[in-house]
């Protein structure tokens, strides 16, 4: 016992020191420099029909607000699909797309190589159980749960080696500078935005987009109101900045998605009382 209680010890450590490594580490310089041009007056669509077949087959809208996906299913019947077409997307040039078309392209690539990732791994409580990095610390990571898939080099796109945060944080969020990026990529965590039943498109962004947001603030899971105070996501602390940089630009965001008694309530509270986040798998069991 006394010997487990020490490697439970020097897991935390390994942890808290691989926590302060990574935070450390900034988006990768490479992919914003790299994928930062678009074609202006370009038509080219990329062809998202194999994703969105997928979507409609696996994903499970909920009466509670919450888009669930029949793991176990898509292993066995569309994870050979869901591979092709993430290889399809490897194939792409982005440079050659529109702006709104890059956009979709890079969240339906995030998207479908994470539920390729946690396919591979499935079954599985939690997506940070899952640690695609060898080592120690990777180990010690995935044994408490509070590893993930990350970081780890997954996709090629023109050559360069992308991880699922090269895709979110250096070319999403540093490129086109738009909150609602945070209502589209899927994390396959019940705390995180829906994975929307269709692909994203182009020529839908803007309005999926928009949607996703008002869908997200106005669940439970996004904010709740409470004896007179304010609770959120803890998606709105991790990414403070991209929502105004404090508590308040965080309401002034939520209140121009919120129905008109939430924005009632976000008003009235003046701050945020504490976030929150559910690291569940969505998994439609």
């Amino acid at each position: 016992m006394a010997g487990f209680r020490f490697l439970e010890g020097m897991a935390a450590v390994f942890l808290a020191v691989g926590a302060v490594a990574l935070t450390a580490l900034p988006a990768s310089a490479d992919a914003t420099r790299k994928f930062s041009k678009f074609a202006k007056r370009s038509a080219k669509v990329v062809d998202h029909r194999a994703w969105d077949k997928l979507l409609k087959a696996y994903v499970v809208v909920g009466g509670n607000g919450l888009n669930r996906v029949r793991y176990r299913a898509f292993k066995g019947g569309g994870h050979g699909a869901l591979k092709a077409y993430v290889k399809a997307l490897e194939a792409v040039r982005p440079a050659t797309l529109a702006r709104p078309e890059q956009f979709a392209y890079w969240v339906n690539l995030y998207n479908a190589k994470t539920i390729d990732v946690v396919l591979d791994a499935y079954p599985v409580k939690s997506i940070r159980e899952i640690s695609i990095k060898g080592g120690l610390l990777g180990f010690l990571k995935k044994s408490v749960g509070k590893g993930g898939p990350w970081k780890a080099k997954v996709m090629k796109v023109e050559g360069e080696e992308l991880s699922l945060d090269d895709i979110e944080h250096g070319i999403l969020r540093p490129i086109f500078k738009d909150p609602r990026v945070h209502y589209a990529v899927n994390c396959a965590s019940v705390g995180c935005p829906n994975l929307q039943t269709s692909a994203f498109a182009g020529a839908k962004l803007d309005a999926m987009l928009e949607a996703g947001a008002k869908a997200y603030v106005n669940s439970w899971r996004g904010f709740q109101a409470r004896d007179g105070k304010i609770y959120a996501s803890s998606i709105y602390n991790w990414f403070k900045a991209d929502f105004g940089g404090n508590a308040k630009g965080v309401l002034r965001h939520a209140a121009k998605y919120a129905a008109p008694k939430l924005k009632a309530k976000l008003a009235a509270a003046g701050g945020i009382a504490d976030y929150g986040y559910d690291w569940g798998l969505n998994d439609a069991k």
